[in-house]
């Protein structure tokens, strides 16, 4: 039985909540339980006044609403903020009971909305590996948010990727089961604050997918979790327990894919016996988008409308999303005795809970307009996006010190590649904020008459240079095209004294694939397109290269590391991302950007994570099976060094704990940030354990010269495992404690546990 200590403030949510619904009619019960779908794409909402909007909605949904889908989308800040007051103001005065709405937004790296901040996508903010910068990103994006009238946000993602494959792997934090409930521990207490009640500014959070939705088969989005119990507690389950008893997370959406043949909107023992029995979580279940729909047309395990509905309640799903095309069905199935009325009930109360934690319940929600606007993309934000896209590069080579650059050296300079002249934000973003691309990030730090650009080639067609995320079809950029375009790139190198090429994927070829028309997964880790040519033709020259790489999911780089002087992984880095590199390359600012995911380099080597079982393999034939680049790698433009290794006391019983130490030195001409990064090696264990696991971290900023001592709890948390009988103990034995800058360079001390 779970723990929980209950405030009086609870107290008083659980009587006001319980007294609402005695009075609720079946039918408002059942409306609390759906969503009406994207609201500024509703035919009779389009280019409406607030005022009839309002009118509108309340004559259509008589019974009131649960929440509504994205009213910030398509609006200026100070629109949706008008409309949002005119919507839970209608509700508020013109229906029975007066329960105001549920507005849901996207906000996985920043508001999905017009003129919203755009930061660094989530794999780029988990680069940082700086969990106090994480909870201020999103303690921004929960002040754009509230400040337009939403209320409610379909963010942190907490899948653990495992598969460069997935499309999706760019909303992920990484591979590592502690990274990601760390970093996203960070961004539920930056959306929502770290009390039981929400403050005016902040948002309730929904972390997603529940579980495992981020080690799909082949890699393809949605596809089957092929995962035993214990991997699945103790990898996929592992950021959701925490974000749970820890971060007190208001929602979870229920993941699109099906484990060991339940899928997961059907699952009781996931969303029942686990979340609700085991680890004693009172919030609300949302499904997927249509995801109750798809146990029909995917899963065939429901044959109509009023069965998939049945399942997802009952086991555990509490509310469903966009629109309710299944539990539209509820009220007629409790008439009909087929639901039973305490299984409503108990959705109604979860629902209205994560209301009065807004504070919904206790007076009409009302925005300031002009708040909005000074709120929305303002200069504070667009600081912190510079600062965290600095923060994010990940600098891999640096062949001969080529980098950082000195301006003074280089007269002529080529920015050469299909990502350069492009503002490339990643997936559930939108442009119409400010944005830097990197051509014009480099042209304004080292002079617009210094640079010359060519495309060089191109990855895909269409609008926004091909590299469209919402729009359904994907069109390659013909091969045939390439040449003369690759040409042009090589004749300006050749004059060059320095060749940037900015090159990777963008947002057309890897993104979420939601639909058959809709796909986003990649069975390659090749460059897209022509790049490689591009890359052997700009190299070839003999200029100096330096290869900047964009894109949302780690590519085979073994081609561009070998010919290029330098390499950097820039991910996708928000509206700043061009300043942030431009700054990067001329050394105005040291990078101190970690890998949070393993770069295979080949796909033949998927899955390759950090955290590989002892009898994953003896290698391959003809071929290497070490990765391209080991999770936590990355380079500065200084150099640290660790010493003296300590872990204090040497033995332990197995519920104490003990301290490990490690010196850090910087060694180099420069001051930098270095991520200290400790993991755990068991040497021997009743069941198989990964080789080895990440159980801290932390940034530290270090002067030349300048030693500091860093140090690492290690305890039960952190020695821990599921034996054979699924009981979590400490086993005795010896633990070799590693301490380093990444998973493959560390010193080592021992710890015995007696």
């Amino acid at each position: 039985m779970a723990l929980r200590i209950t405030s009086l403030i609870e107290m008083d949510t659980g009587k006001r909540v319980a007294e609402i619904i005695a009075k609720m009619t079946l039918e408002e019960k059942t409306a609390q339980l759906s969503c009406i779908g994207r609201v500024p794409e509703a035919p009779w909402l389009k280019d409406a006044p607030p005022a009839k909007a309002a009118g509108d909605l309340v004559r259509r949904y008589p019974d009131g609403i649960g929440q509504a889908g994205r009213p910030s989308q398509h609006l200026d800040p100070a629109a949706a903020a008008r409309l949002t007051n005119a919507l839970q103001q209608a509700l508020a005065g013109e229906t029975h009971l007066g329960i105001p709405a549920l507005f849901n937004e996207e906000g996985v790296h920043g508001h999905t909305a017009v003129g919203a901040t755009m930061y660094p996508t989530a794999i780029a903010l988990a680069s940082t590996w700086d969990a106090a910068l994480i909870e201020e990103v999103f303690t921004a994006v929960a002040r754009e948010i509230r400040a337009r009238g939403s209320n409610y946000v379909y963010a942190p993602v907490l899948d653990i990727a495992t598969d460069p494959r997935w499309g999706r792997l760019e909303e992920t934090f990484g591979e590592d089961p502690y990274l990601v409930s760390t970093l996203g521990l960070a961004a539920i207490h930056g959306l929502q604050g770290k009390d039981w009640e929400i403050p005016p500014d902040r948002v309730l959070a929904c972390a997603k997918h529940f579980a495992g939705h981020g080690s799909p088969e082949a890699g393809m989005n949605a596809a089957p979790l092929h995962a035993g119990e214990r991997e699945l507690r103790e990898h996929h389950l592992a950021p959701f327990a925490r974000v749970v008893s820890e971060g007190r997370v208001g929602a979870l959406m229920a993941a699109y894919h099906e484990i060991d043949g339940v899928p997961c909107h059907t699952s009781r023992w996931l969303l029942t016996e686990v979340l609700r029995d085991e680890w004693g979580y009172e919030g609300m279940v949302s499904s997927d988008g249509f995801g109750v729909p798809q146990l029909i047309d995917v899963h065939h395990v429901a044959e109509d409308v009023e069965k998939a509905a049945r399942m997802a309640l009952m086991a555990g799903v509490d509310c469903e999303v966009p629109e309710p095309r299944c539990f539209s069905t509820l009220a007629d199935q409790v008439r009909s005795g087929l639901v039973p009325i305490e299984a409503i009930d108990r959705a109604v109360t979860r629902v209205l809970t994560a209301k009065q934690r807004l504070g919904l319940l206790d007076e009409v929600p009302r925005v300031d307009i002009d708040r909005a606007t000074e709120i929305v993309n303002s200069p504070e934000h667009r600081k912190l996006a510079l600062r965290t896209a600095l923060r994010s590069v990940t600098l891999l080579t640096n062949r001969e010190s080529l980098l950082p650059l000195d301006p003074k050296t280089y007269e002529r300079i080529a920015v050469i590649g299909p990502n350069a002249a492009d503002l490339h934000l990643g997936g559930y973003s939108r442009k119409d904020g400010q944005g830097v691309s990197v051509l014009a990030g480099l042209q304004d730090r080292f002079g617009a008459d210094q640079i010359e650009h060519a495309e060089g080639c191109r990855i895909s067609e269409g609008p926004a240079g091909g590299a469209e995320w919402w729009a359904d079809e994907v069109h390659p950029s013909p091969a045939a095209d390439q040449p003369e375009r690759i040409a042009a790139a090589r004749a300006i190198a050749e004059r060059s004294d320095l060749a940037i090429l900015v090159i990777g994927g963008n947002e057309a070829t890897a993104r979420e694939g939601w639909a058959l028309n809709h796909l986003g997964d990649r069975i390659s880790l090749s460059l897209p397109g022509e790049q490689e040519a591009l890359v052997e033709a700009i190299t070839a020259t003999g200029t100096p290269t330096v290869a900047v790489v964009m894109g949302g999911r780690p590519l085979d780089l073994t081609d561009v590391t070998d010919r290029c002087g330098a390499v950097l992984q820039i991910w996708y880095q928000g509206q700043e991302g061009g300043n942030a590199v431009a700054a990067i390359l001329a050394g105005d600012e040291n990078p101190s950007g970690k890998l949070p995911v393993t770069f295979p380099g080949g796909v033949g080597r998927v899955p390759s994570t950090y955290r590989d079982k002892p009898s994953k393999g003896r290698g391959y034939l003809f071929a290497c099976r070490e990765p391209l680049f080991p999770f936590g790698h990355g380079l500065s433009y200084t150099e640290f060094s660790y010493a003296n290794p300590v872990v204090a006391p040497v033995a332990i019983s197995p519920d104490e704990t003990a301290t490990a130490t490690v010196e850090v030195t910087n060694a180099g001409p420069r001051a930098g940030i270095e991520i200290v990064q400790c993991y755990v090696h068991d040497r021997v264990a009743s069941v198989t354990r990964p080789v080895q696991w990440l159980v801290g971290f932390q940034p530290v900023h270090l002067e030349p010269a300048e030693t500091k001592t860093t140090s690492f709890t290690v305890g039960p948390a952190e020695l821990s495992l599921l034996d054979s009988n699924m009981k979590r103990v400490v086993e005795p034995g010896a633990f070799e404690v590693r301490m380093g800058t990444s998973s493959a360079d560390y010193v080592s001390t021992e710890l015995t546990v007696s």
